[in-house]
C-alpha cells in the first residue's frame, strides 16, 4: 500500500491579537452562560480584517510551504480540500478562488462543508484515501476560520459569552506520497444522531438568510452546553484510544497530542483521560482562542515551530465538531515536516 504523509504543516494569524477587554468590557445585558465552563474568557484572540477573505488567508498561510517546497510543488497539487468556517459568499465555497491564487490546476478539488472542529483530520484521511486509489501524489489540505471577526464582534452578539471564546486563523497541510511522516492510522466517526443539536437562533424568527435586524447567534441553552460538554469528554479521548489500540501503543506513548482548542475544560479533561502530562498536549487557546477547524494545524505548526513536537514523536491530531456530529483522530510518526 502506498504510504501518505502528512509532510509539512504551515499557519497565518490575522492582525495583531485582540485583547479580552474587547468583549468583557463591552456594555450589555449578562449573559447567564457567562459563568459555563465552554465560556471561560481567553486572554487573546485575532480578527480578520474588513475585507480580509478566506482565500487571503489560505494564501498567506502556504507561502511557507511555498518557501520551504518550491512553488512548482505547490502548484502542481493534484489534490485541494477546503475547509472555510465562515464562507465568505453564498453558494461558492473557497477552493476555486485558492486555486487560482495559487496557479494550481488540481484535478481533484472540494470544498469539505462539514466536520467542523475536526475537519483537518477528515481532509486528511481524504487526501489519504485519494493519494493511494489514484495517480494524485500530492494534497493540499486547507482550514480557515473567519467567524470571530465578523460574525461574532456583531454589536448584539458582541455582549454574549459566546462571542468572545473564537478567534481567526487559517492552517495547511501538504500531503505527499513518502515516507517522511507517515499517516499511521486514521479513526472517523460520524454521528447523526447529533446532527441536529447545532443550531443557530434570531430573535425574530426568520430564516438566516432573510432581511432583519436581528443579529445570528450560535443557540446555546444550558441544556445543549451541557450536551455538548459530556460528548466531547468522551469522544475524543475514545478516537484516540481507537487509533492507539489498533497501532498497538498505549495512549501515555503519545509524544503530542494535538486537539482542536474549544475550551480549557476540554483541553484538561481530554489529557487527563488519556493520562498525558500538558506539555505533550500543545495549546494555542490562551493566544488564538477557539479556531474552530483551524485549530488542529495551526497548533501543531506552533508546536513544531516551537519544539513540542520532536523528530520521531507519535503524533496524534484529533477532534470533535459542533455538538458532537463528527468526531476524528490521526495517528502521524512526525519526522520534521521543514522540508
Amino acid at each position: 500500500m502506498t504510504t501518505v504523509s502528512l509532510t509539512d504543516v504551515a499557519s497565518y494569524l490575522p492582525g495583531e491579537p485582540v485583547p479580552a477587554e474587547f468583549y468583557t468590557g463591552y456594555p450589555g445585558a449578562e449573559d447567564k452562560l457567562r459563568d459555563s465552563p465552554m465560556f471561560k474568557v481567553p486572554p487573546a484572540r485575532h480578527h480578520v480584517a474588513p475585507d480580509e477573505s478566506n482565500a487571503d488567508m489560505i494564501e498567506r498561510a502556504v507561502q511557507p510551504l511555498v518557501e520551504r517546497h518550491g512553488r512548482d510543488a505547490v502548484r502542481g497539487v493534484d489534490v485541494l480540500l477546503v475547509h472555510s468556517q465562515l464562507p465568505d459568499l453564498p453558494f461558492v465555497g473557497a477552493g476555486t478562488e485558492v486555486a487560482r491564487r495559487l496557479g494550481a490546476n488540481p484535478e481533484w478539488l472540494v470544498d469539505v462543508a462539514n466536520a467542523g472542529c475536526a475537519s483537518f483530520v477528515y481532509m486528511l484521511k481524504l487526501a489519504r484515501q485519494i493519494l493511494t486509489t489514484t495517480d494524485a501524489r500530492t494534497a493540499l489540505i486547507c482550514n480557515a476560520q473567519s467567524a470571530a471577526g465578523q460574525w461574532f464582534t456583531q454589536s448584539e452578539v458582541r455582549r454574549l459569552a459566546q462571542a468572545a471564546i473564537p478567534g481567526d486563523g487559517c492552517g495547511v497541510g501538504y500531503v505527499t506520497t513518502s515516507a517522511k511522516s507517515p499517516v499511521l492510522d486514521l479513526e472517523t466517526r460520524h454521528l447523526g444522531q447529533y446532527a441536529g443539536d447545532m443550531t443557530v437562533a434570531v430573535d425574530d424568527g426568520r430564516k438566516y438568510w432573510e432581511p432583519g435586524t436581528s443579529q445570528l447567534r450560535i443557540g446555546f441553552t444550558d441544556a445543549s452546553v451541557a450536551k455538548v460538554l459530556a460528548r466531547g469528554n468522551r469522544l475524543v479521548p475514545e478516537v484516540v484510544s481507537a487509533v492507539c489500540e489498533r497501532l498497538g501503543v498505549p495512549p501515555g506513548d503519545i509524544g503530542a497530542l494535538v486537539t482542536n482548542q474549544p475550551n480549557r475544560t476540554f483541553l484538561r479533561n481530554w489529557r487527563e483521560a488519556l493520562q498525558l502530562p500538558a506539555e505533550r498536549h500543545p495549546d494555542t487557546f490562551d493566544r488564538c482562542g477557539n479556531l474552530f477547524g483551524a485549530a488542529i494545524p495551526v497548533t501543531l505548526d506552533h508546536a513544531v515551530r516551537s519544539g513540542q513536537v520532536a523528530d520521531g514523536d507519535l503524533v496524534v491530531l484529533a477532534g470533535f465538531a459542533h455538538a458532537g456530529d463528527f468526531a476524528g483522530a490521526a495517528a502521524v510518526r512526525w519526522h520534521g515536516g521543514r522540508g
